[in-house]
């Protein structure tokens, strides 16, 4: 278990270095007609540190609200795993992630690489935003596919090793039926940490992208703005994000881990963009071709993961195929959540 909890950390620091590394050489001339008008009244160095500390603190707080309010639903008997509520809260949470790739993420992307800071050629003359983000729509699911083997053939293992014990040669002797009913509740698990662990990627990256142009920016006007927004942004995310932690039944240290991970990590980006305030150039074509890269990753990803992994899964499911009524109500939950951060994306 702890092997396990130390490996998950480990890749969580290495995506962060790898964001960090990539986002460091953006450091660049800013052509004349993008720089900054220095008479804008909103632009203030003084006054906006304080304010991008009051964001850290306010963007921690609600990311952890967020994230950890799912895992305490098991000791809430109408929210339990597996109950009807339960459904229809995920299915909000799972719109709530569509909206946020369709609606924050992509049009980010879509604005950076356009931008008239950069050259026409080849910026303006390919949509790299689409190719991009279906290029990673594909890499997820193959990092899905791949995932769920490598984790079903470890179980199968596993289940081998446990089978040449006394007590596993008595559950051999159950009927049938007992027995394929336990190996489908495994592999439904195996697929519930796939999802947790290929989802936690894509919101990692796209946390310390949004931190981190919060933190580099010094205009006042924009960061008071966002900085509401952001908190609802992440507590909203940081819900769907909770959700799959809790399904995946990871142990109480990784649970914490991985909710601890994505309540910083929009911090850590807001702390790198106040370092790197001085010289970073959010306007600069370096910064706009790197940032608008990884946001058109990030998208991808999310959509992918919110349509096929979480949304499609569930109303494909037995639980939803019984019921229209249920149906209706989790299709209501999920446009909800689309319309909740398609609202917020006017702010952020």
């Amino acid at each position: 278990m702890a092997t396990t909890t130390t490996q998950h950390m480990n890749q969580i620091f290495l995506v962060l270095l790898l964001i960090s590394l990539a986002i460091s050489p953006t450091i660049s001339t800013v052509p004349k007609e993008c720089e900054t008008d220095p008479t804008d009244s909103c632009i203030d160095k003084t006054r906006a540190l304080p304010l991008k500390i009051i964001a850290i603190v306010a963007i921690l707080v609600t990311s952890m609200i967020g994230v950890t309010a799912p895992l305490f639903s098991r000791y809430v008997t109408f929210l339990h795993p597996g109950g009807k509520i339960f459904m229809i809260i995920k299915c909000f949470a799972s719109g709530i992630i569509l909206g946020t790739g369709f609606m924050h993420v992509l049009p980010d992307s879509f604005e950076m690489l356009s931008s008239p800071c950069l050259e026409d050629n080849p910026w303006h003359k390919f949509p790299f935003t689409g190719f991009v983000a279906m290029l990673s729509g594909l890499v997820t699911l193959a990092i899905d596919y791949i995932a769920t083997s490598l984790y079903t053939k470890k179980a199968v293992a596993d289940d081998s090793e446990e089978r040449t014990t006394p007590m596993i040669i008595q559950i051999d002797h159950l009927p049938l039926a007992t027995k394929e009913t336990s190996s489908t509740c495994s592999k439904q698990l195996l697929r519930y940490r796939v999802i947790a662990m290929v989802l936690e990627l894509g919101i990692i990256v796209h946390s310390v992208v949004i931190g981190l142009s919060l933190g580099a920016t010094n205009d006042t006007c924009t960061i008071k703005g966002l900085i509401a927004a952001l908190c609802f942004h992440q507590m909203f995310e940081g819900m769907g994000l909770g959700g799959c932690i809790l399904q995946a039944e990871y142990t109480n240290v990784k649970k914490f881990v991985m909710a601890f991970f994505f309540a910083v990590t929009t911090p850590f980006g807001i702390a790198l963009g106040i370092a790197l305030s001085s010289v970073y150039k959010d306007n600069s074509p370096t910064a706009l071709i790197t940032v608008g890269l990884l946001n058109a990753c990030s998208a991808g990803l999310l959509i992918y993961m919110a349509l096929v992994d979480l949304l499609a899964a569930e109303f494909m499911g037995s639980m939803l195929q019984g019921s229209v009524k249920l149906q209706l109500n989790c299709f209501g939950a999920a446009l909800l959540g689309c319309g909740g951060m398609s609202v917020l994306a006017k702010w952020a």
